[in-house]
């Protein structure tokens, strides 16, 4: 898989913090991507997931305070991948998740597409 298997992909971002939405919507929109959000809320979060067409997602792991799992499950159960994204590193990842890719917080762009090219390719096997 190649950066260009990211073209015209309908991402869904999910990031409370505006620094890091806008970086992340930047980089998506240099792979060619569509961004989706960024929803700062979990209800915005899960209201996207259930009214958008997703074909990936990067959900930061704890937003405005609140746990992303609710939205990790809507879309496990849709079948659509996602990539977490956290400062704390894969340790503070539900077991029922550890298999999905993590970008660790502070991060380049580079591994912004490894990871979604990644999860993109494991699909939503767990």
């Amino acid at each position: 898989m190649s950066a260009d298997d990211l073209q015209g992909l309908r991402i869904l971002v999910v990031e409370d913090e505006a620094a890091i939405s806008l970086l992340l919507e930047d980089m998506l929109l240099d792979f060619g991507c569509e961004v989706i959000g960024p929803a700062a809320r979990l209800a915005a979060a899960l209201d996207a997931v259930t009214r958008e067409k997703v074909d990936l997602a990067i959900l930061d792991v704890n937003v405005a305070g609140e746990p992303i799992y609710p939205v990790a499950e809507a879309l496990d159960a849709r079948k659509i991948p996602f990539v977490f994204s956290t400062g704390y590193g894969s340790a503070g990842i539900k077991d029922a998740f550890r298999n999905r890719p993590v970008l660790q917080k502070p991060f380049a762009q580079n591994d912004l597409k490894q990871k979604l090219l990644m999860a993109r390719q494991d699909g939503s096997a767990a």
